[in-house]
């Protein structure tokens, strides 16, 4: 077992900070990374170290240079890993989004004796393709949407593919998450314009264009499990999240447990998930996600995200395991269960339980009134809200931050934790009304508006 000392996170804002703050409890000095325009970001002076990515990299003509946009500044593995060695950090954190999934940065860390702190190379390549993950699933004996193979380019197959499948239809993206690259399609005269169009989008996303097609069940529930694997084969779940209140395509509310779930399908859904961990040989943290039918009461795996997840949070809530702690000592080969030098602080399952609900809603600076568009600019006064069984994760909420365009959204994830679900719901309500952002617009109305409403 190599104990790590020294951490970079190849990432940014909130999830960065929630890293350094996890491996500073363990005594693990940290590494900020920061693109140009990052540089007053709140992160960059959360670690005990940091350093600029992007400002000068090989360009056209001998000596030349080129100074990367800000997202490529943190998608290059070189840039990532020259840092990593220059800090002498001597493992890798890459959190969500970004490189969280690429199996280049994985490869990069073995190659170079770095550890990486997710799935190994290999996994992350079987599990990010959404089409090998479904096989995979089937292997494992768990329950799949109806879905066709990765799309070709031809016109006729495209639509004998979806006539296969059965209207209405989802397209989705075969690499990455978040949305993109998704489209509804009711009508087949509209499939061969949203296949192009999902096509656009992947690509630009995610640096590949493959798509397919599957199923779209009207009326549904999202939810998914968290599991936890080791390198010893071990698995054990953290029970599930609801994450169903999306506005396109994207999370808004999280919500755990499932509480409308009857027990015996929870059983049988946390069952498949472990079932599926363990027939790939999953290591570290990661969370499978399941479509449920409410007019059928079945529920169908649609794919596994190898990597932490901005709604971790309500699951640590609820199981009272910091997760991302978790991650860090299984990379370093603590164990499930174990003991002494091989602890990873993850008790063995019967002895996981949940507690209480937890309730996570995501305030960003987009503007409900004008189409939900990111606004940008200065925060000119922030005041944030506080009490007991809150928590706030965020990044550049202070006053005197700078809002870009270059990022997402995001600005503080507020959790709350109560014994039942109805307080939890109240508090999240009262939390929310005792911020006061000025500067940017924010979605806070529409968060208190949708935390109050019947359904």
């Amino acid at each position: 077992m190599k104990k790590i000392e020294k951490l970079l996170v190849a990432n940014r804002s909130e999830i960065a900070i929630r890293i350094f703050r996890a491996a500073t409890e363990l005594q693990i000095k940290t590494v900020a990374l920061y693109a140009h325009e990052d540089r007053f970001s709140l992160h960059r002076f959360k670690a005990d170290e940091s350093y600029l990515v992007g400002a000068g990299m090989p360009g056209a003509g001998e000596g030349a240079t080129q100074k990367l946009d800000p997202i490529s500044a943190y998608l290059n593995v070189d840039e990532v890993i020259r840092v990593a060695l220059e800090s002498g950090a001597d493992a890798i954190h890459p959190g969500y989004g970004f490189l969280s999934e690429s199996p280049e940065l994985a490869q990069a860390c073995r190659d170079n004796g770095l550890i990486f702190v997710g799935p190994c190379a290999e996994i992350l390549t079987n599990l990010g393709d959404k089409v090998a993950a479904r096989d995979l699933a089937i292997r494992a004996e768990v329950p799949v949407v109806p879905a066709s193979e990765a799309l070709t380019d031809e016109e006729a197959a495209i639509l004998a593919a979806a006539d296969q499948v059965g209207f209405p239809i989802m397209i989705k993206a075969s690499w990455g998450g978040g949305g993109r690259g998704m489209r509804r399609v009711v009508r087949r005269e509209d499939l061969l314009k949203e296949v192009a169009e999902a096509k656009r989008e992947s690509q630009a996303a995610f640096g590949k264009d493959e798509v397919y097609l599957e199923k779209l069940i009207q009326r549904a529930r999202h939810v998914e499990v968290q599991v936890l694997g080791d390198q010893a084969g071990n698995v054990v779940h953290l029970y599930e999240r609801d994450c169903s209140v999306q506005r396109r395509n994207q999370k808004v509310v999280e919500m755990a447990p499932a509480s409308w779930m009857p027990q015996d399908i929870r059983q049988r859904m946390l069952d498949a998930a472990v079932r599926l961990a363990q027939t790939s040989g999953y290591e570290n943290a990661g969370t499978v996600e399941f479509l449920y039918d409410l007019d059928t009461e079945d529920f169908y795996f649609i794919e596994v995200n190898p990597r932490i997840q901005v709604e971790h949070t309500v699951t640590e809530e609820v199981t009272g395991l910091d997760i991302v702690q978790a991650q860090i000592l299984i990379a370093q080969g603590g164990l499930i269960g174990g003991v002494g030098a091989q602890a990873s602080g993850i008790p063995v399952q019967g002895e996981i339980q949940a507690r209480g609900f937890a309730i996570q809603c995501r305030v960003t600076t987009e503007d409900p009134e004008n189409n939900f568009m990111p606004d940008y600019g200065r925060i000119s006064a922030y005041r944030s809200a506080n009490g007991h069984g809150v928590r706030l994760d965020g990044g550049n909420g202070f006053s005197g931050a700078q809002v870009t365009p270059h990022f997402d959204s995001l600005l503080v994830k507020v959790i709350i934790h109560a014994p039942e679900r109805e307080l939890a719901l109240h508090r999240m309500d009262r939390t929310l009304r005792e911020f006061r952002i000025r500067g940017v617009k924010t979605n806070l109305p529409f968060l208190i508006g949708l935390i109050k409403h019947p359904s």
